[in-house]
């Protein structure tokens, strides 16, 4: 048997982000493996009318979990929602709840942080920094806690290039920001922001290093561990290949080409796209917690979650990758062909946002405005390429990571571990992967039938049609306007149709000839 899923048989486990992408994908793992463990704490807000139950209720019920409510059909019992808020003080947790946390729990993995990269600094101090603080002080009242995984990011040192296994000195003390962030105004920190970035590319990147110092200092005497992913994709093999649900990252990428609104992004088309599978990450996870737990290393270690060291995937691969698989299983009610290319000079960027997103964005607005609709797609284009320019930073240059604690790990586990978690990336094919990619974000992020695609090939057969007639129109016309005010013009115009007849007059007259003496 799997020594790692028998260590959390009988364990109690705190998961924070538990409803996020990452989350929810670390508590199927769990619950699929280890269906003996004693209980899963999530903590949860009420959402959009529905209690902490109805929340958890439809979370379960989803295409992730089929394997669980087979493996598990008590798997109801086996999850304790409690409500908590990272931005208030003690995590919003009650003291009924946070009594039985104290008293009950042996592991925790700190998932929960705001992904946002534009997000105002204020909120992301307080969700990657402050609550990292508050929990990691919960931690240290648990006497039955064994192991505390904290999660980070491969990018939260973005501004070296070689990055090793270690914590670096933050940009500022934590403490500092901390403590501004309570007298300050709002508008006072979104003004003195750029400032204090420096030469970190947004506040989330920023944040997650200073939660990492904030880690190594309140977490001197707990068993800690942290672990950093890279660009957290789409599942490789568990359960299923494929599986995704948000609009983060390469996914917004594929959903806004695939639908004909981008068609350029700025990127190196050499640089490494630091790609990594989410079940890669959940399997990793799950190792350092039972290694944290068993081994008990003397200081923090820090294990890096990335592929473009062991196998690397370049940004111009994965682009030819993602559109020959849109064109094998294309997305429904595209606007325009699916196209996409690399720019890389802002300059041809600009060109790009003018002529090829903004403007054909105008004309169905205005075609919406003349039909009595509500335009929308100027809107849709601002976002899509507000989201596209954050990515610019890590879609230009390349990293590399020290990866020693990781293959020392790897390295640990027995067989069995290491085909039911398996985060060794070696052995992903990228073409397979990402196949199975773009399959997923049709069926099961955009829920699209598969059994329509003859009729949307049809749709974009007939797209290719008024773009060429379109294209001609305007060749056409902008020839037309240069003839009717530029003598010169119209003498190039002549020559080209008088050469063309002349051409095909010799073609015509030499066949036969050419015929005969053959």
């Amino acid at each position: 048997m799997s020594r790692i899923a028998t260590f959390y048989e009988g364990k109690s486990i705190l998961i924070t982000g538990a409803t996020g992408f990452l989350g929810k994908v670390l508590l199927e793992k769990l619950l699929r493996t280890s269906p003996d463990l004693q209980i899963i704490y999530i903590l949860m807000r009420p959402k959009a009318g529905q209690t902490l139950q109805q929340r958890v209720n439809e979370m379960l019920s989803c295409k992730l979990f089929d394997k669980v409510r087979e493996a598990c059909p008590n798997v109801h019992e086996k999850i304790r929602a409690i409500y908590g808020d990272l931005k208030h003080q003690d995590l919003g947790i009650s003291k009924e709840d946070m009594q039985e946390l104290l008293s009950s729990t042996n592991l925790i993995f700190h998932c929960a942080a705001t992904v946002r990269f534009n997000d105002t600094l204020r909120n992301a101090v307080q969700l990657n920094v402050i609550a990292t603080q508050q929990l990691l002080r919960m931690a240290s009242q648990m006497p039955s806690l064994e192991a505390f995984v904290h999660i980070s990011t491969a990018y939260s040192n973005c501004n070296l290039k070689h990055i090793e296994e270690v914590v670096y000195p933050g940009p500022v003390e934590p403490r500092q920001i901390i403590a501004s962030m309570e007298w300050l105004d709002d508008a006072i920190i979104d003004e003195i922001t750029p400032k204090l970035l420096g030469v970190w590319p947004n506040t989330y990147t920023y944040t997650k290093a200073l939660g990492e110092v904030v880690v190594q200092t309140e977490g001197r005497n707990l068993n800690m561990a942290i672990v950093r992913p890279s660009i957290v994709g789409a599942t490789w093999q568990d359960p299923f290949p494929g599986w995704v649900d948000n609009l983060n990252g390469p996914n917004a990428l594929i959903v806004a080409t695939g639908k004909g609104l981008l068609h350029a992004i700025k990127a190196s088309p050499r640089a490494v796209a630091d790609l990594i599978p989410v079940d890669t990450v959940v399997n990793l996870i799950l190792s350092v917690g039972w290694y944290t737990a068993v081994h008990r290393p003397k200081s923090t270690r820090i294990y890096h979650c990335t592929s473009g060291t062991l196998n690397p995937c370049k940004w111009g691969e994965m682009g030819m990758q993602i559109m020959a698989n849109l064109e094998k299983v294309p997305l429904e009610s595209a606007l325009m062909i699916p196209k996409a290319s690399f720019v890389t000079t802002t300059v041809y960027m600009e060109y790009w946002n003018a002529f090829r997103h903004f403007g054909p964005a105008a004309i169905y607005d205005l075609f919406l405005r003349l039909t009595g609709r509500k335009p929308r797609f100027l809107n849709i284009t601002n976002r899509i390429l507000k989201t596209v320019s954050v990515l610019e930073y890590f879609a230009t240059q390349s990293w590399e990571w020290s990866m020693n604690n990781t293959e020392m790990l790897l390295a640990e586990l027995g067989p069995e571990d290491q085909q039911v978690f398996n985060f060794d990336v070696r052995q992903l094919d990228w073409v397979e992967y990402f196949k199975n990619y773009v399959l997923g974000v049709k069926q099961y992020l955009l829920k699209e039938d598969m059994s329509r695609i003859p009729k949307v090939k049809e749709h974009l057969k007939k797209l290719r049609n008024m773009q060429y007639l379109f294209n001609t129109a305007l060749v056409l016309l902008t020839w037309r306007l240069l003839i009717t005010r530029s003598q010169i013009a119209r003498n190039a115009w002549f020559f080209l149709v008088n050469f063309c007849y002349k051409l095909l007059t010799y073609l015509r007259e030499s066949y036969p000839l050419r015929s005969k003496q053959l």
